[in-house]
């Protein structure tokens, strides 16, 4: 038994011997149906599929094996005893949030348990009144008897709302890209009959015909696959075919012939590889039109929200459990957007990926131990163009694919992209760069230089640690007022639909709010009584109530702990803190940033003001601010395009210098000043007025 290539979370028993892949009943199918393959006389999937024998949908329970069923949907998977329903939830492929990686810390993996009985640790993350009704947190409740499960509604995953997608974001796009120059070009050759004057091999016909038309063959390779389908497809249309060339750095190689009335549209792939969530456009590499698009939530998450947790799961579970997590996210969104657009899988060619050193080592399988370790050294930085077979994908097994470049362990090649996009490392004004997401990387610098750095913002942005927090997704609070007088909170959500949770943008602004409106003092500790109607204590500590259960139909009210304040500060203050020792280092201050670009998904919604509020965005002229969307997609689309972006990407890289924070004396002292709303000194923020305000009486 091993896990499915596309789905890791399903055991399965077919094996395909010459990929040395599994395959589950959904995905089996012969990869290479017309040619030799010495596994074939013995081959269950050659056989399944060609004879159209069907299996059984689900095996049926083993002695000490249980049937767990998850509604709604009705998902059913059977599992061994003592297996967590985490773990469960995790083979059924049911997304559950677990930010906390399955420590029992974080309290958001809960489920109802509506027949059968679990062997559930105490904890003090549900209240009596969900005890009552049956919720369990799925990573502390052990499987001993077949059971059923409902999802609350407030866990159950919603569409994503991706940053880059719609029309707006596609529009962009076009124009980015004058020149289509592909990894893998198709060219169209029509090939001279072979005559007894002229009897040359089929291979050295091909390369002549390619060199006519202006390829360099000095360093042009082939393979047997090409090889031995070669004979057959330059005869079928009177030796007029169409050749597909691998472009490498130093290299070509011819990696599919096939008849020319048998060539199909060439498309190609972008991927937004995020720690919390993954994007995939599709590319006609013929215009550089976008055709399709899909996001999703990255089920690594399951693993920890984080890039360390990522990395320990791997050391703890093995590195091929996240790679099949990362590789079947991104399978699933390609199917979904080529599914849209009625075209095959295997037309696409060309594929870049962007993404963080973390996640781009996960992906390919390579160890990511020494990431987390000093001197944080990561395995690759600079990766050759790959095949997509040999990643396992889901393209043409021939498809190049280009990894981005990222020059350290914690800034990698999503924040080149960002780079590449917005063009400022070919200007003259000094910029400050960053991407806010679950790192906060940030560069500074213009066509002279570029310093660079991650401040560990931590997921708190991103809703990892906070109580309610919550991803970009329908019924997430997006903003929030509170009314002077009686601190009663007006919002606005995701899609207008109820409010399920906060998300980064509607945390800024409530802890905005909270400190102008007096809720919280500058130190971030409550000021309100404990007698108005908005305060409450939750595991004996001080929240605020931004919305009451019975408003919404819930058994808990959405609230925002001490803890919840604390988080954010921690992570607000990580990020200034990079800011200005970025700046100190080249012995400048704020007043030198000519310009400040914000990307990625969460500074979509950012309220400007009120981040700098908070102290979280430097308090400098306003229209210095400049949001450009997901830089990391952008980039990796005008990479797939092009092969001169591909080459700057890899400039870009090495012309960055990378500051470690994690020993530097002088990001600690920076960090802990900025650990006040919105600093310790006033002179930082010179246009936020705080009005006079009593201390603090609550701890």
């Amino acid at each position: 038994m091993g896990k499915c290539i596309n789905h890791p979370d399903r055991e399965t028993g077919y094996i395909c011997m010459k990929h040395n892949i599994y395959l589950c009943e959904e995905c089996m199918e012969c990869r290479d149906p017309d040619i030799y393959c010495k596994f074939r006389p013995s081959c269950p999937i050659y056989f399944i599929t060609k004879k159209g024998f069907a299996a059984s949908d689900e095996p049926p329970a083993k002695n000490g094996e249980h049937t767990v069923i998850f509604e709604p949907g009705g998902e059913k998977v059977v599992v061994p005893a003592g297996t967590t329903l985490l773990e469960a939830a995790q083979k059924a492929k049911v997304y559950i949030n677990a930010s906390c990686n399955g420590k029992g810390s974080c309290g958001k993996c809960r489920l109802i348990l509506q027949s059968g009985k679990l062997d559930s640790k105490k904890t003090t993350l549900l209240t009596d009144k969900e005890k009552e009704k049956g919720y369990v947190l799925a990573c502390q409740s052990k499987i001993h008897g077949d059971i059923a499960v409902r999802i609350p509604e407030e866990t159950i995953e919603k569409r994503l709302k991706a940053a880059g997608m719609g029309e707006e974001a596609t529009q962009k796009m076009a124009g980015l890209v004058e020149k289509i120059e592909p990894i893998v070009e198709n060219v169209t050759l029509q090939l001279k009959l072979p005559t007894l004057e002229d009897s040359v091999s089929d291979l050295d016909r091909l390369r002549r015909a390619l060199k006519k038309s202006g390829y360099d063959i000095s360093r042009m390779s082939t393979n047997i696959k090409v090889m031995r389908q070669l004979s057959k497809a330059i005869r079928d249309e009177n030796f007029k075919v169409t050749a597909s060339v691998l472009f490498k750095k130093c290299s070509s190689e011819i990696v599919n012939v096939v008849p020319a009335k048998d060539s199909k549209i060439s498309m190609g792939m972008a991927v937004d590889l995020g720690t919390t969530s993954i994007v995939v456009y599709i590319v006609d590499m013929k215009d550089g039109k976008i055709l399709s698009a899909a996001s999703g939530h990255n089920s690594q998450a399951a693993c920890g929200d984080d890039v360390i947790n990522r990395i320990v799961c791997s050391e703890k579970d093995g590195i091929k459990k996240l790679q099949k997590m990362a590789i079947s996210t991104i399978n699933n969104l390609s199917t979904r957007a080529m599914t849209a657009i009625h075209a095959d899988h295997k037309q696409i060619q060309n594929i870049v990926v962007s993404g963080n050193t973390t996640m781009v080592h996960l992906m390919l399988g390579i160890e990511a131990s020494y990431i987390r370790r000093e001197p944080y050294v990561p395995t690759v930085s600079e990766f050759p163009i790959m095949k997509a077979g040999g990643i396992g994908l889901k393209a043409a097994s021939y498809a190049g694919v280009f990894i981005m470049p990222g020059p350290a362990a914690y800034v990698g090649g999503d924040i080149v992209a960002g780079v590449l996009y917005t063009g400022f490392n070919r200007f003259e004004p000094l910029t400050l760069f960053i991407d806010i997401g679950t790192n906060g990387e940030i560069v500074l610098g213009n066509h002279e230089f570029m310093m660079t750095a991650a401040c560990s913002a931590g997921p708190a942005f991103e809703g990892g640690g906070i109580r309610w927090g919550m991803r970009a997704e329908e019924g997430a609070i997006e903003k929030i007022t509170l009314d002077p007088d009686t601190f009663e909170p007006s919002y606005s959500t995701v899609e207008n639909k109820t409010a399920r949770g906060i998300c980064g943008s509607g945390m800024i602004d409530l802890l905005s709010e909270m400190l102008t409106k007096q809720v919280i003092g500058q130190d971030g500790k409550f000021m309100i009584g404990t007698d108005h109607p908005r305060f409450t204590l939750f595991n004996e500590e001080p929240a605020f109530i931004l919305e009451f259960g019975k408003t919404i139909g819930t058994q808990e009210d959405i609230i925002f702990t001490q803890s919840d304040i604390r988080s954010l500060i921690l992570s607000k203050a990580a990020v200034y803190a990079g800011f200005f020792i970025l700046l100190e280092q080249v012995g400048m201050d704020f007043s030198g940033v000519e310009q400040m670009i914000i990307t990625g998904g969460f500074g979509q919604y950012l309220d400007i003001e009120k981040a700098i509020t908070i102290g979280l965005l430097p308090d400098i002229e306003r229209t210095k601010f400049k949001y450009m969307g997901n830089s990391s997609i952008a980039g990796a689309y005008m990479a797939l395009c092009s092969n001169t972006y591909r080459y700057q990407a890899i400039e870009i890289s090495n012309a960055m210098t990378y500051l470690d924070f994690s020993s530097n004396n002088a990001f600690m002292d920076a960090f802990t000043r900025a650990q006040f709303l919105p600093h310790t000194d006033e002179k930082l923020f010179p246009s936020v007025h705080m009005n006079e305000t009593k201390e603090s009486i609550l701890c």
